[in-house]
């Protein structure tokens, strides 16, 4: 081993007997792998793309993420952090840089030796891999090394599967753990050969292998019909809904971004209604909805949705599309991004790339950049001036922090503007004064401006969705504009 990893080692011996005298978590050595002939073809078609963009962008902000270092150490950074989100206690973090994946183990032979010498001296019993694993990988990693192997799929998996509160989430997280399971499962030997039809050749009956994959397809297929029930109750639900229609906006980002402080933040936070807020990742799993009225008195469902990550596995976008049907069917979403990351413009093409396997790309998006009490006050102003000065045709982008409660009000006011569905209109009504129910619902519903009274009538104009205007269409008196929020 190396002098810098027999020092690691060194270090990890005494966290290691640290964790065990204190409770059970997992000691963990972490290996990333980083390829560098992926690397160079991706470094010189983003040089590619920064000289293509030179003259069209916005040279006044750093560009984030440019750097190929940069990249790979802000993913190891997370990779961390995800590890102690899944309750491990890290010991040793060992980096590899190859031209390619090694077919058998991932790693080269040299450094499986000295990822086996590292576990030997700091006595942990997990080895995390910032990297999915084939199958082969993963039965000839256990081989070699004296503990468990878990690669990053499984790794987040379990990290949902800790953070699922309600019986759905726990039902979504299942269903993606065993469908994950179920190409790595290997045999148990000759001595559970399946029939034969020669002498010495008739087995028992099916193989174990056999026997365990049939009882996960089984369980697969009750797990996707109890998940089949809750959206059918789901569907049920928006029906009831829908009966008294409210737009829905939806909060999607990358983990961490800050995402349920928004939530909680956005119309103050009712007892019962607020989500936890973690700096752990993937501390929001369930969706939760609550009503939020606008400065236009509009009144909305916000949603809170499972925050996304770099690379994720596929089949949780698949067994949380109950969860996610929130973000399908919402009018606007709420794009969170973490403005003090080194790795912004990289998360937003992840939430992005998620958002496009979700066929939502076309829906209207307001990218809220947050955490902006964490960044240096020049690149604050610089931030803040920029989302002011977006032109026609250009994202519209919002800097808030949900923590600080900051920009919260240009953010609803933003939310409002986008929502084309029921656009806002001015009108002039005549009420008579006995219509109490009328007059209630354009205050409750409306800016009313403009009241005068004539004997039993009142004379008012209001400002309000087009839907809860037209209800009242026999008391308007004339229009006064067209739309006036697109």
């Amino acid at each position: 081993m190396s002098g810098l990893v027999q020092a690691q080692a060194k270090a990890a011996r005494t966290v290691g007997s640290a964790a065990r005298a204190s409770g059970g978590q997992d000691l963990a050595v972490l290996v990333a792998v980083e390829f560098t002939q992926r690397l160079r073809r991706l470094t010189a078609a983003a040089k590619l793309a920064r000289d293509a963009a030179a003259l069209g962008t916005d040279e006044s902000r750093p560009a984030s993420g440019g750097s190929g270092d940069l990249d790979f150490e802000a993913g190891l950074a997370e990779f961390e952090e995800l590890a102690r989100s899944a309750g491990a206690t890290i010991a040793a973090t060992l980096v590899q840089r190859r031209a390619r994946p090694d077919p058998a183990t991932l790693v080269g032979h040299g450094k499986l030796e000295e990822i086996e010498g590292v576990v030997a001296s700091t006595g942990a019993n997990v080895v995390l891999f910032d990297h999915d694993l084939s199958p082969s990988q993963l039965r000839n990693l256990e081989a070699a090394l004296p503990c468990r192997v878990i690669d990053r799929t499984q790794l987040i998996l379990d990290i949902f599967a800790r953070h699922a509160r309600t019986r759905e989430g726990q039902l979504q997280v299942e269903l993606a753990q065993l469908e994950y399971q179920l190409p790595r499962l290997a045999g148990r030997g000759k001595a559970m050969s399946q029939l034969g039809g020669g002498i010495g050749t008739r087995g028992p009956g099916e193989t174990q292998l056999e026997t365990d994959r049939r009882k996960i397809n089984l369980r697969i297929d009750h797990v996707k019909e109890q998940l089949e029930a809750v959206r059918r109750i789901r569907r049920q639900q928006r029906q009831r809904r829908e009966a008294v229609p409210m737009p829905v906006v939806a909060l999607v980002g990358y983990t961490n971004a800050g995402k349920s402080t928004l939530f909680n933040a956005l119309g103050g936070t009712h007892p019962g209604v607020g989500v936890l807020e973690s700096s752990r990742m993937f501390a929001t799993l369930d969706p939760k909805l609550k009503q939020l009225q606008l400065p236009s008195r509009r009144k909305v469902l916000l949603s809170d949705t499972v925050g996304f990550i770099r690379n994720l596995p596929h089949t949780l976008v698949t067994s949380f599309r109950a969860t996610l049907e929130e973000v399908e069917r919402a009018e606007v979403l709420l794009h969170v991004r973490d403005a003090s990351s080194s790795m912004v413009d990289e998360q937003k093409q992840q939430v992005e790339k998620v958002l496009g396997e979700l066929d939502v790309q076309g829906k209207p998006v307001i990218e809220v950049l947050n955490k902006i009490d964490l960044l240096p006050p020049e690149e604050r102003a610089r931030m803040e001036a920029g989302c002011e000065l977006r032109g026609h045709g250009a994202a519209v982008q919002v800097a808030v922090s949900g923590l600080a409660k900051v920009g919260l009000d240009e953010l609803l006011a933003a939310i409002d503007a986008a929502l084309i569905a029921d656009p806002l209109v001015e009108a002039s009504f005549r009420v008579p004064q006995s219509e109490g129910a009328a007059l209630a619902a354009l205050e409750a519903g409306a800016i009313v401006s403009g009241r005068r009274f004539d004997g039993n009538l009142v004379y008012l104009t209001a400002t309000g969705p087009a839907s809860l205007l037209g209800r009242y269409g026999k008391f308007r008196e004339r229009a006064v504009s067209e739309v006036l929020e697109a």
